[in-house]
């Protein structure tokens, strides 16, 4: 395969939104379109946006659902964008979204037979479940997303614990690792830069300085984090709590620093876009606290490793793959005692923590130019092996799918928030009830 191969990647997040997701199909395609190769997102529209890259960018219609799922929904079956697409000539079509991003990669690979590659990069059960209170409708939404991934020629997880998550939400196909990298440089932003922040949010130099970036959702771990916090303030060690981000559940997490007496340790910054200024926060923090079961990746990690910044991980977690304990970073386990254990040693053992940074800056960083050349260079694979009829795929019915799926969701979400607090319970085993009754009469009507 030449050097002009021409990728298509799709998500359903791209800036202006920005998540971890959005953030790596930007830098797939920055790093390809700078010499590898072609590259052409395609997303749904925003309101108003310009796109200004060095490659294209194709928005198709779509629907606000920024309140459910924090980003725009596309409708993928647009004639006039899947028309302009089949000129454009791609290769492999590169997924990384299994709602109306595959769908639409499934369209238009049945008109310019191209295979399609699929990166899981998120625990989708969870968010699913989050966003559905009602259990069989989330089941079903599920059972798309499992389908619409089984569809795919070939099947990428960003490390080994997405993958068995993948597993056990039903997927059987198989799996290739191909771990994702971060945008920062090898190397701590400027120190003075970073002790002029310290002094901007008082913090003294004997204090110790925590740090999370991400959104903040109470199962990013937390409030792990801060009944871990609660405990070594009342032994009264010195330290200060910096959270970047923002999210849904902030105003909680605020209040619940406030009632734990953590009001004058904990700062929230809100979210920070600009990159240069967030390398500072992390340079200036001295261990990065990320008690998360819910990521696949933690490219914050790699974020804080890139600035010489070690991590706190759960044992068995995915971000804590490939973590040396008391090397190049400290596990932990999920109980704010031990995690109190470990913040202690931590602020009687400053230098140990530069040492476990350095190390972790050598050892567990990871360049989207590396992460990025890694899949390029693989998808020639994909390409020959679905030509030569060994892709792994099994097919569904596209639409049927993923209307249905769409309707399950925002009927089930309208319900939900349609019926005062005090009779959910109730109305919920009617609905289950109901569902399970339609599920009889559709087997029967199967059967014949």
């Amino acid at each position: 395969m030449d050097e002009k191969l021409s990728v298509c990647l799709m998500n359903d997040s791209f800036p202006p939104t920005i998540d971890g997701v959005a953030n790596a199909v930007l830098n797939y395609a920055n790093i390809i379109s700078n010499g590898l190769g072609r590259a052409t997102v395609v997303t749904p529209g925003y309101p108003g946006v310009v796109d200004d890259y060095p490659f294209d960018v194709i928005r198709y219609r779509s629907i606000n659902t920024q309140k459910i799922w924090g980003y725009r929904m596309g409708y993928p079956f647009s004639s006039s964008k899947l028309d302009a697409l089949t000129l454009c000539e791609h290769n492999i079509i590169h997924s990384h979204c299994p709602f109306a991003s595959t769908v639409m990669a499934r369209v238009l690979r049945e008109k310019n037979n191209i295979p399609i590659v699929f990166t899981y990069h998120t625990k989708f059960d969870i968010d699913i479940y989050h966003a559905i209170p009602n259990k069989i409708m989330a089941d079903q939404v599920i059972k798309f997303v499992v389908n619409n991934i089984s569809a795919c020629d070939e099947v990428w997880t960003v490390s080994k614990g997405a993958g068995e998550n993948l597993r056990s939400i039903g997927y059987e196909g198989e799996i290739f690792v191909m771990e994702n990298g971060v945008d920062f440089p090898r190397g701590r932003a400027d120190e003075d830069d970073a002790a002029a922040l310290r002094k901007t949010f008082e913090i003294p130099d004997e204090a110790v300085l925590f740090l999370f970036v991400g959104r903040l959702m109470w199962y990013k771990g937390i409030r792990l984090v801060l009944d871990a916090l609660k405990i070594i303030n009342e032994k009264k060690i010195d330290f200060r709590m910096i959270f970047v981000g923002d999210g849904q559940e902030r105003d909680e997490m605020e209040k619940y620093a406030e009632s734990s007496g953590l009001g004058d340790k904990c700062i929230f910054t809100g979210a920070i876009s600009d990159r240069e200024e967030l390398r500072v926060f992390y340079t200036a923090g001295e261990l990065f606290l990320f008690p998360s079961e819910y990521d696949t990746n933690g490219i914050v990690v790699r974020e804080a490793a890139a600035c010489g910044v070690g991590s706190l991980l759960l044992e068995g977690s995915c971000a804590a793959e490939g973590i040396v304990d008391g090397k190049t970073g400290i596990i932990c386990k999920a109980d704010p005692e031990d995690i109190a254990k470990k913040l202690i040693f931590a602020a009687e053992n400053r230098a140990k923590l530069r040492e476990i940074g350095e190390n972790a800056m050598n050892e567990v960083y990871i360049s989207w130019d590396t992460a990025v050349k890694r899949a390029f260079d693989r998808y020639p694979a994909v390409i020959e092996r679905c030509m030569s009829g060994k892709s792994q795929r099994r097919e569904g019915v596209i639409q049927e799918e993923f209307f249905s799926a769409i309707d399950n969701i925002t009927d089930s979400i309208q319900r939900f928030r349609s019926i005062p607090a005090g009779i959910r319970r109730t109305n919920e085993k009617t609905r289950e009830k109901l569902s399970k009754l339609k599920d009889r009469l559709k087997k029967k009507k199967k059967s014949e």
